[in-house]
């Protein structure tokens, strides 16, 4: 579920008026900064059932979200394509699960992995990441009573996202979606 208030586009940080293309790294200090602001992170409608989200206005022309996730929520594997981009936790905790190797980028539809390939990791309020592009992974918020929240910056605004299903070691792509699909 989308909640957009009258002014979804929050300016957390003056966007960037430099020619060059923000880093990970920079996204991470502006979603740091961003999940760091008590006034941002409680503007945020929250919903029992669903996720709610609020656009943000990111450095450099990226584009930033401030997520919310109710308990038992999460996203299901995907990557940001072609994007680089940072996710930290503003409020709860969320767990990342993701692939540590690159796959092709097209081209596929089914990837057998090996069983080395999986990483976890837990972030805790105000700990957060930053990733390359075409990084594979799902985000949870395995709290059974508590939302979550977090704030996330992509470089450039995400062309598409491709969706995953995983069966044991498993990759199949499952879908494509593209910015008129999240209108």
């Amino acid at each position: 579920m989308s909640v957009s208030p009258p002014s979804a586009s929050a300016s957390v940080a003056p966007a960037s008026t430099r020619s060059t293309a923000p880093t990970a790294a920079e996204l991470l200090d502006f979603v740091r900064r961003s999940a760091a602001d008590p006034d941002l992170i409680a503007s945020l409608p929250l919903d029992p059932e669903g996720r709610t989200w609020v656009r943000l206005e990111g450095p450099g022309g990226s584009e930033a979200w401030l997520i919310g996730w109710p308990p038992g929520t999460g996203t299901g594997w995907h990557d940001h394509a072609e994007s680089v981009g940072a996710f930290l936790a503003a409020k709860g905790t969320l767990k990342e699960n993701s692939l540590a190797v690159r796959l092709p980028t097209d081209g596929w539809k089914t990837l057998e992995l090996s069983e080395d390939v999986d990483r976890e990791r837990e972030l805790k309020v105000g700990e957060g990441r930053a990733f390359g592009r075409n990084h594979v992974h799902e985000v949870l918020n395995e709290s059974t009573t508590e939302h979550a929240i977090s704030v996330h910056a992509y470089y450039p605004p995400l062309p598409r996202i491709r969706r995953y299903s995983r069966t044991g070691e498993v990759l199949r792509l499952e879908s494509v979606e593209r910015p008129e699909d999240w209108q």
